[in-house]
Formats: C-alpha cells, sequence, structure tokens
C-alpha cells in the first residue's frame, strides 16, 4: 500500500476530525461524528502500520487521533488554565446564581439592625440595661472610634475573622439553621451598638466609620450566608436527583463562593485597616469603599451573567466532578 496514496485520499476526513477534536463544543450530531471518523482514523491508521510501519503520515494521524481521545477521556488543565476559568467562569457564575437571594438577605439584615436600634434607643429603660452610663458614654465618645486605628496586623485580623465568618456560612449552610443564626446574632449586635450611638448623639459617627470598609464586607457576608442556604436547599429539594448527588452539585458550585469571597474580604480588610481609621476626608473614605463595593457588584453581575449565558453553573467540569449518572426524561 502507498502510505502517500492513502493519506491523499484521507486527507480531508483527518483534518476534519482534528477540527472537531479542537472544538470547544460539540452538538450531539458533531460528537456521533467525531465518534465515527475517530473509528476510521484509527482503522486507517492500524492500516499504515501493518503496510509500512512508522511513517510520516503515520506520526501525522497519530496526533490527531491523540487529541481526538482526549475529548473522550478527558484531560486536566494546567494551574494556570484553572485559576483562570475559576476566576473568569466558575466564580462569578456561582455569585451570579445567588444575587437574589444576596438582595433578600441584605435588606432583612438592615431591617433587624433598625427595627432593634429603633426599639432600644427609644427606652432609657432598655439602654441602661447595656452597662453603667460612663462605660456606655466611653463606648460612644472613645472606644468606637479608637477601633479602628489604621495598622496593617489589624487589617489582617478583621480579614481572617471575617473570612472565617464566611467560610462558616458557607461550609455549614447545609444545616439551614447556621447562616440565619450568624446573620440575626451579627445584627442584633449591630443594632445595640446605633442604639448606644444615638442615645449619645453620635449615631452619625458610627455610620461614617462603617461605611467605607461594611459596604463590602457585609455584601460578603450576605452573599456567603446565600450560599450557604441554596447549599441547604439543594438537600432540602433535590428535585429528581438523589439528595447525596443534589447536595454534591450545590456544594461543589456554592463552595466556590466561599473561596472567592476570601479575595473580597482581603480587600474590605484592608479599607478598614488603612481607609476607614485614616485622616482622609470622609468622602473620599466613603468613596473609596463604594469603588470596591462597584467593583464586587459588577463581577457578581455583569462578568457572572456574562458566565451563566455560557452555560457555567459554577460547579466543576465533568473531568474534575466525575461522570454523572444519566437518567431518562
Amino acid at each position: 500500500m502507498d502510505a502517500d496514496a492513502l493519506a491523499d485520499a484521507r486527507r480531508p476526513e483527518w483534518e476534519r476530525l482534528d477540527a472537531l477534536s479542537r472544538r470547544r463544543r460539540l452538538s450531539g450530531a458533531e460528537v456521533d461524528e467525531l465518534i465515527v471518523r475517530y473509528r476510521a482514523a484509527s482503522a486507517d491508521l492500524a492500516e499504515l502500520k501493518t503496510s509500512v510501519g512508522d511513517s510520516p503520515q503515520g506520526a501525522y494521524l497519530s496526533t490527531i487521533l491523540a487529541a481526538a481521545r482526549l475529548r473522550f477521556t478527558g484531560a486536566g488543565d494546567n494551574v494556570l488554565a484553572q485559576a483562570a476559568r475559576f476566576f473568569a467562569l466558575q466564580l462569578p457564575a456561582a455569585l451570579y446564581r445567588i444575587r437574589w437571594t444576596t438582595a433578600v438577605i441584605a435588606i432583612s439584615f438592615v431591617l433587624v439592625v433598625a427595627l432593634t436600634a429603633a426599639w432600644i434607643a427609644s427606652d432609657p429603660a432598655l439602654i441602661a440595661t447595656l452597662g453603667p452610663p460612663d462605660v456606655l458614654r466611653q463606648y460612644a465618645e472613645e472606644d468606637f472610634v479608637d477601633y479602628y486605628g489604621p495598622m496593617a496586623s489589624f487589617a489582617g485580623m478583621v480579614w481572617l475573622n471575617n473570612a472565617w465568618i464566611a467560610m462558616q456560612c458557607v461550609l455549614f449552610g447545609v444545616t439551614g439553621i447556621w447562616p440565619v443564626w450568624m446573620l440575626i446574632q451579627n445584627a442584633f449586635g449591630l443594632g445595640v451598638s446605633a442604639a448606644v450611638m444615638s442615645a449619645y448623639g453620635h449615631l452619625d459617627t458610627m455610620v461614617l466609620h462603617i461605611l467605607p470598609h461594611g459596604m463590602l464586607e457585609l455584601t460578603a457576608i450576605f452573599v456567603a450566608a446565600a450560599a450557604g442556604l441554596h447549599i441547604f436547599w439543594a438537600w432540602a429539594a433535590p428535585g429528581r436527583r438523589t439528595r447525596a448527588e443534589s447536595l454534591a452539585a450545590g456544594g461543589r458550585a456554592l463552595a466556590t463562593v466561599a473561596i472567592g469571597l476570601v479575595f473580597a474580604l482581603f480587600l474590605s480588610g484592608l479599607v478598614e485597616g488603612f481607609v476607614t481609621g485614616s485622616n482622609l476626608p470622609w468622602p473620599v473614605k466613603i468613596g473609596i469603599g463604594a469603588l470596591a463595593l462597584g467593583a464586587f457588584l459588577f463581577y457578581m453581575l455583569v462578568i457572572g451573567r456574562r458566565a451563566a449565558r455560557r452555560g457555567e453553573s459554577g460547579d466543576l467540569v465533568e473531568y474534575e466532578a466525575g461522570t454523572p449518572t444519566l437518567t431518562a426524561g
């Protein structure tokens, strides 16, 4: 058999196989075609090796078949490719999925803070139960502001604490209770602080010191709680999948949120550690905080929507997560 003649006759079919194996997404018909052409090219390679042994044509065809074979068996990406996919597709898609739950949590949190503060501040007897007047006055006039002294160690401490809270909300979200309890606890505590500051005429000071970092910090906590509750819902209402399969899929997709929030909370920690307590004018401080929040919301809503439209859900690709169980219907 003439290897050159076979290569000339089969080259269009081999090039079509090569083109299919390089495509990012394949339709059902294209997958069928890929399999058929792979089998035909494998037969051609066997004929080449049997007739002429090693040859340039056989080496060329072996390269095409190896690339096509990876479409069946899968191949792990390198670290840089995985990181790029995580930040460009998986993380924003996971954030976008929980946008409405995040909004509901944010509104509910603000309402609890406002109602708690109004309830306690309206009754001097309730204020008195929080501590001696001199201690409360010192807290309102000195301690609250002194807490935000600019320092690198403070920024690191804040970041670790908030990152731990966010991870708890996601990882323990399957209980359905932990994120809610965490939010109520923090909302009530913030409402009590607001009541004390209001009682001593320093509510504006509190708002000014919370806004620069708090806009992004609290949003990140709301997102973490939303992710945790979605994991709980994946277990409570699995649909046609088993609870284990639904929980695994939801957990994989939304655990990415916990990883991503580490970076958001790092940014809010920097703002809290170096901006909130700095000597910058308050409009500048609040503007920096608003810019940080705006960047996060753009990533979550705009980049996330684009990723979702591409079919991303935040879950791992099939090669990383394992082949799912197929169901009819």
